[in-house]
């Protein structure tokens, strides 16, 4: 039986072909592709050639006619992508070969000399580099706008008084403005990783080829500094195996759809009948298709469930990394799915927030009476104590009998006579009740860091300030 010749296999385009005698199987050649979804990288894979190319020609590997002609064909091959006359093929594996074949049908032989000095390896791991480094950017945008909302309802409700929980029992009065800061300050830390983050994306793999380099006089600080890297990498085999980069900002993202996990159970209590604390805009609500009265945060539930997924991204590309010897293998292709999908849903959720955040409606008098509930001026009145010389254990004892005989007539602090309050502690005096007031609580907490109204302003102006600086 007649077996075909290496040539012959080695004209069906794969950029490895010349080394194979029989074709890829059908099945596999699907099943080890990847471009269904690398192909989003199409604009950064160019940007990272144009780059490439500009300093092969620099560097006298390639002419200045044959460089520009590369650059231009590369554009044109954009071009056609975005316009959508772009078949993407299969049989070519991944968006790179796509886009190098485009360019060689369209300029012939300059465009196979592009590939010269780099490997699929450095060129995927720098694709992916620009793409993060650029969403990194767009990610800490729209925390920004989320925490611009966030400040927008802090000051609108900085006098608002709510009780604070701990243990999800009342513990003591606090603002809604002061509870809006604290989630505002847990994305000022997200915001923070991933800006450290990001100093660790940008760095450049382009240059170390499949693992050890190459022959060629390249110049990696001019291509780096085209493409907007800090520096280029400096092992050439870790530079292709890293994917530390992609990791830690998978554990940025999963902390910080932690946090937003933790404001939709917040915001799923609060709206529900029993809390009563806001109202949330039927935009962002839905219907039961069994029960008419119903009104559903659909919201903050999907937020919160898309936080699993995200961690389960993280722990897979822990997972795929782990056992990986040095430099690049095949299991890196797994790396890109988790890592998009991770980015459009940190994305997503924080669109929703910003833009569901700013129609909250706050039922202040719900809010109020459940702050009267609980014994929640408690410390107050033993604060009150300690004032009037008497030790802090002490005065816990004393108000711990002033709550049970509360408890025991259905009433608070405040509503308890002078008379009863005396029986604790003849250090009670009539001023006492300017503490147990939920007002006279926060307005008492008048310290950075604090609840009382005016903290919460005062660390708007300052939040305000350093977003504007």
């Amino acid at each position: 039986m007649h077996q075909p010749s290496q040539t012959t296999f080695a004209v069906v385009g794969k950029p490895w072909a010349g080394r194979f005698s029989a074709p890829t199987d059908a099945f596999v050649e699907a099943f080890t592709a990847s471009v269904d979804f690398d192909r989003r990288l199409y604009r950064y894979d160019i940007q990272g050639s144009i780059a490439h190319a500009t300093m092969l020609a620099r560097q006298g590997i390639l002419s200045q006619a044959e460089g520009e002609q590369i650059c231009a064909g590369l554009m044109a091959v954009r071009a056609r992508i975005e316009a959508g006359d772009f078949v993407w093929s299969i049989p070519l594996e991944d968006v790179h070969m796509n886009v190098e074949t485009a360019l060689t049908e369209a300029i012939g032989e300059a465009g196979k000399r592009l590939h010269t000095g780099r490997s699929r390896n450095d060129q995927v791991a720098t694709d992916v580099r620009l793409w993060l480094r650029e969403e990194i950017d767009t990610i800490r945008d729209a925390i920004t706008r989320f925490q611009d909302a966030l400040l927008d309802l802090a000051e609108r409700e900085a006098d608002t008084v709510m009780p604070g929980f701990t243990h999800l029992q009342v513990a003591q009065p606090i603002t809604f403005g002061h509870h809006m800061m604290a989630w505002f300050e847990m994305l000022e830390r997200d915001r923070a990783r991933l800006a450290d983050c990001r100093g660790r994306v940008n760095v450049m793999p382009l240059g170390a080829a499949a693992l050890a380099g190459t022959t060629y006089p390249i110049d990696r600080a001019f291509t780096a500094d085209l493409l907007g890297f800090a520096r280029p990498a400096e092992n050439s085999l870790d530079a292709v195996s890293d994917r530390d980069f992609a990791i830690e900002f998978t554990a940025a993202a999963a902390i910080l759809m932690m946090h937003l996990s933790r404001f939709s159970e917040e915001l799923i209590l609060w709206s529900s009948a029993q809390f009563g604390f806001v109202e949330l805009s039927d935009s962002f609500c839905t219907g039961s298709s069994i029960m008419p009265q119903k009104k559903n945060p659909d919201v903050p539930e999907l937020v919160r469930g898309k936080s699993g997924r995200i961690f389960g991204h993280l722990m897979g590309l822990l997972t795929l990394m782990k056992g990986q010897p040095l430099a690049y293998n095949k299991d890196n292709q797994e790396d890109k799915e988790p890592l998009f999908d991770t980015v459009d849903n940190v994305k997503g959720c924080l669109k929703v927030y910003a833009d569901m955040m700013v129609h909250v409606t706050c039922r202040r008098e719900r809010m109020r009476a459940a702050a009267a509930q609980g014994f929640s001026t408690a410390t107050d009145l033993a604060d009150y104590l300690v004032r009037k010389g008497i030790a802090f254990r002490d005065a816990h004892e004393i108000v711990g009998q002033a709550v049970a005989l509360g408890v025991r007539e259905g009433r608070d602090l405040a509503q308890l006579s002078i008379e009863e309050l005396r029986g604790f502690s003849e250090r009670i005096e009539p001023d006492v009740y300017t503490v147990l007031t939920l007002d006279g609580s926060v307005a008492a907490r008048d310290h950075l860091g604090g609840t009382a109204p005016a903290q919460v302003r005062a660390a708007i102006a300052r939040a305000r300030a350093r977003s504007a600086a």
